[in-house]
C-alpha cells in the first residue's frame, strides 16, 4: 500500500466534498470552490467526516495514482479551508514592487517595468519588498510566484532578484584582478 495513498483525508466542518461520475469531485468551503477530475483507476469513498482512496491492484501505474489522488484531493480541501501563500523577496537597489488594480507593477533593473496580471482565483499585496501571493489552489498560487520569480531571479555574486522567503541564495566570490 501507498504510505500517503492509504491515509484518510478529514474533512473538517463547514468543507462538503461531492463525488460525481468520472471521479469528478467538487469540494466547497467558507473560502470557495474547487473542482477537479481525478484519475479514474481509483475509488473515492466518503464516509463519517473521512474520504478514504483506494486501488483496485498494485499495478505500478496506480501504485504512483494512489498516492498522487489522495495528495491532489487533501491539497482541495485544505485550500477551501485554509487557503495557501507563498511570499517573495524583492532584493537589490532600486528594485520594487506596487499594487495597481489587479496589476503587479514592478521595478526589477530593466529599462521598462514588469507588469504581471494577477489570474482569477490568486491575489497579490506588497508589503515592503515582499510580495505575497495567496489562493485556494495550490498549483496556481505556486505557479504564480515562480512566474513572477522567473521575472528576475535571485543572482549569485550581488544577490540581487526575486527569491523565495525561505531560500537562501548561495554566493559566489567575483573576480579577483591581477597584481
Amino acid at each position: 500500500m501507498s504510505r500517503i495513498g492509504k491515509m484518510p483525508i478529514a474533512i473538517p466542518a463547514g468543507v462538503t466534498v461531492s463525488v460525481a461520475e468520472n471521479n469528478t469531485v467538487t469540494v466547497k468551503g467558507p473560502k470557495g470552490e474547487l473542482t477537479r477530475t481525478l484519475p479514474r483507476e481509483m475509488t473515492i469513498k466518503q464516509e463519517d467526516g473521512k474520504v478514504e482512496i483506494s486501488r483496485p491492484s498494485d499495478d505500478k501505474k496506480e501504485k504512483a495514482l494512489h498516492g498522487l489522488t489522495r495528495a491532489l484531493l487533501h491539497n482541495m480541501v485544505v485550500g477551501v479551508s485554509e487557503g495557501f501563500t507563498k511570499t517573495l523577496e524583492i532584493n537589490g537597489v532600486g528594485y520594487r514592487a506596487q499594487k495597481q488594480g489587479k496589476t503587479l507593477v514592478m521595478h526589477l533593473g530593466y529599462s521598462h517595468t514588469v507588469d504581471m496580471e494577477d489570474p482569477e482565483g490568486i491575489t497579490t499585496t506588497v508589503q515592503d519588498n515582499k510580495i505575497i501571493i495567496s489562493g485556494i489552489d495550490k498549483e496556481l498560487v505556486g505557479q504564480t510566484a515562480a512566474n513572477i520569480r522567473a521575472k528576475r531571479g535571485p543572482e549569485p555574486y550581488k544577490g540581487k532578484g526575486i527569491k523565495y522567503d525561505y531560500e537562501t541564495i548561495r554566493r559566489k566570490v567575483g573576480k579577483t584582478g591581477k597584481k
